[in-house]
């Protein structure tokens, strides 16, 4: 089972009150409390281009189906060549994640931090792609009840994080209330099924994926 940290020394706003704009405050903290009282609040943090830590929750949020995902023949062959893996490297999904050199990079060592803490406490969890035993692409996130919260994936082979999140996918279809949260609807991540939905949707939806119980998911804790 998760370890639930003490509860944070800030009180984030409701996403709704930001209106159409995705960021909803600036400031805070990025401990263990605090962030996961953004992931049940329906926000996530992303520091700006400027420096200041921010809590998101965009308007037009991005979500994958469990039953939606697009499996091309190419990728269904690429099954065939990874083995999948769960927790088994967390730290070098998220180093592979924050490589400086990946174009559009944003994970600073402060997020990484946290999310090593948060994967200490057993509420972030990592999905890896391996070919013959080397990793070659993965994801993490934060798993509450039936949310999953991806933050990060990456490959280094092709159609490596693909695998990753097919993986991830097939394991929470048998989740009530499962949500797979992507933050934006990337043109890449629609090619994998990723639609956009409301802000309003998604909020009534996570209050239905945080009902399914802590620990009852398929990390064999959150």
């Amino acid at each position: 089972m998760p370890v639930e940290p003490p509860p944070s020394a800030f009180w984030l706003p409701d996403p709704d009150s930001a209106g159409k704009e995705d960021l909803v405050a600036v400031g805070g903290d990025l401990a263990p409390g605090t962030i996961l009282q953004a992931y049940r609040r329906g926000m996530f943090p992303m520091h700006l281009s400027d420096g200041p830590l921010g809590w998101w929750s965009p308007y037009r949020r991005g979500v994958i189906p469990v039953d939606g995902l697009k499996v091309s023949r190419s990728l269904r062959q690429s099954v065939r060549r990874y083995t999948v893996t769960v927790d088994q490297d967390f730290e070098g999904v998220i180093d592979a994640c924050a490589d400086p050199d990946r174009s559009g990079g944003w994970i600073r060592p402060e997020i990484r931090e946290a999310y090593l803490e948060l994967h200490r406490l057993g509420w972030a969890h990592s999905v890896e792609t391996r070919d013959g035993g080397r990793l070659v692409g993965g994801l993490y996130g934060v798993a509450i009840g039936g949310l999953f919260a991806g933050e990060s994936m990456f490959y280094k082979s092709r159609d490596a994080s693909k695998v990753a999140l097919l993986g991830l996918v097939g394991s929470m279809k048998a989740i009530p209330g499962a949500l797979i949260d992507v933050q934006w609807a990337t043109d890449h991540l629609r090619t994998l099924g990723a639609v956009e939905i409301s802000r309003p949707e998604y909020l009534a939806r996570l209050i239905v994926a945080l009902r399914t119980p802590v620990g009852s998911g398929v990390w064999g804790g959150g």
